[in-house]
């Protein structure tokens, strides 16, 4: 079963891959993407989500079809959508989406 560690962790490598090629590569700072966070929040929004957070920057994104819900991540938002769609993440986010469902039941 994914994690949420195992996704931020793809994530970066994604971002990190992509900005690589960028032809702005002196001007990126790699550093700002060690602390990419990954986490879901039912008490915010009830639709199947992801909450993604790179340095000030937060964004949440509908697990259907990575639609923005709320805040933005600037320009690597177009980065964000497009690890989205590489195979296995959508289904590893839901997967997590449905373990929290597992647990929220367990506590009951």
């Amino acid at each position: 079963m994914a994690t949420f560690k195992d996704l931020e962790d793809s994530l970066k490598s994604f971002i990190t891959e992509e900005q690589s090629d960028a032809h702005n590569i002196r001007n990126t700072t790699f550093t700002k993407y060690n602390n990419i966070k990954i986490w879901m929040d039912r008490g915010r929004f009830q639709e199947p989500h992801f909450i993604v957070r790179i340095s000030i920057s937060e964004g949440v994104y509908s697990l259907n079809g990575c639609t923005k819900l709320s805040g933005g991540l600037g320009y690597e938002e177009r980065l964000v959508i497009k690890w989205f769609s590489r195979i296995g993440v959508k289904d590893k986010l839901k997967e997590l989406w449905g373990s929290e469902d597992d647990n929220k039941d367990k506590k009951k």
